[in-house]
């Protein structure tokens, strides 16, 4: 039988006991794994691979050993509670073995879970799971997680005070990095929150968010969004002592202006465009760059992009002769009073 993909969360968090198998299968690895894990650990318990009763395989050993899993199904555990028998990295090449698993599987064997990639809508792996009367097949897909399924993770993890705003940068966060990422960010996120009775705010979920690979940029470019020319000079400094390449400083202040036209630019408003733009700004950041959208207005940020475009070319010319570094200092000075007209 199929699970849609509205019912299989519930089913992936409350299996039913008494399914002779599940087959999961997906182009992402690791969503098909995170739920593979989901499943196995609701069906034995979390004691349950210390019990030895679940019994691992991959395809390339029971296409070895065809008998391996009827084996694994039927054989009984020191412990007592179910089994799991769990194919890993299957497709078609191991059909047979699985098919005559499920055909002689009885209540009280061990559930049979299979994890494979994208499986073709002829596949016979997957007609096999789509077609048996006690046993489901789920896709996978990559789409970005839903409300109810954040919410999921945001509970495991002990999180359950979350502010509006706050919910909004972990909805837009989950969108941007991999499953298994968000997970270890909202972990991170619970035990920053840890005995701290306040609300999780935008600047909590700010502080626990992957740095951005330009964090130590943000300084001197938000001096220049902010109209302070002369805090450039100082903070280039440290930045040339850092070993900051000067095409490098020139593309992040590319990425924050453009930034900053999309929300200028959006009809709704900046502080609906900042919210929509990719990779999502978070917290405190994120007003601060609101503020600088709304100051700078839509045209003058034009203006501003097609400068630093200019200087990026200038940078990459054959032709150029002028020190880098000193070339997009200017260019910064140069933004930092264009706001002022």
């Amino acid at each position: 039988m199929k699970l849609s993909s509205r019912d299989a969360p519930g089913y992936f968090a409350r299996p039913e006991p008494n399914r002779a198998g599940l087959l999961i299968y997906g182009t992402d690895a690791m969503r098909v794994a995170m739920r593979r894990q989901e499943v196995i650990k609701a069906l034995i318990g979390p004691q349950g691979e210390e019990e030895m009763r679940l019994t691992r395989m991959n395809g390339a050993e029971l296409r070895k050993d065809p008998a391996m899993l009827l084996d694994a199904v039927k054989a009984q555990g020191f412990f007592p509670g179910p089994r799991v028998a769990f194919v890993e990295d299957a497709n078609d090449t191991v059909a047979g073995p699985v098919t005559d698993a499920l055909t002689e599987w009885r209540e009280g064997d061990a559930q049979v879970v299979v994890t494979a990639g994208q499986l073709k809508a002829t596949s016979k792996l997957r007609k096999l799971f789509e077609g048996h009367k006690n046993a489901f097949a789920a896709a996978i897909y990559d789409d970005p997680p839903s409300r109810a399924e954040i919410e999921e993770v945001l509970k495991k993890a002990g999180l359950k005070d979350i502010g509006s705003d706050a919910m909004r940068d972990l909805t837009a966060l989950s969108r941007e990095l991999d499953p298994g990422d968000f997970r270890q960010t909202v972990e991170k996120l619970s035990l920053y929150k840890l005995d701290d009775d306040q609300p999780v705010g935008s600047g909590d979920v700010a502080a626990c968010a992957p740095s951005s690979t330009e964090a130590e940029m943000d300084d001197v470019l938000h001096i220049v969004a902010e109209a302070r020319p002369g805090e450039i000079g100082p903070v280039m400094k440290r930045l040339r002592a850092q070993g900051v390449q000067p095409v490098g400083l020139c593309m992040a202040a590319s990425r924050h202006f453009r930034t900053l036209y999309a929300a200028a630019s959006d009809p709704n408003g900046p502080a609906q465009g900042i919210a929509r733009v990719r990779p999502p700004v978070f917290g405190p950041r994120r007003d601060r760059m609101q503020r600088q959208a709304q100051a700078w207005g839509a045209a003058k940020l034009e203006e501003a992009v097609t400068l630093l475009t200019d200087t990026d070319l200038r940078l990459r010319s054959a032709g150029q002769t002028a020190p880098d570094m000193a070339l997009v200092e200017r260019t910064l000075i140069r933004l930092a009073m264009m706001v002022r007209r």
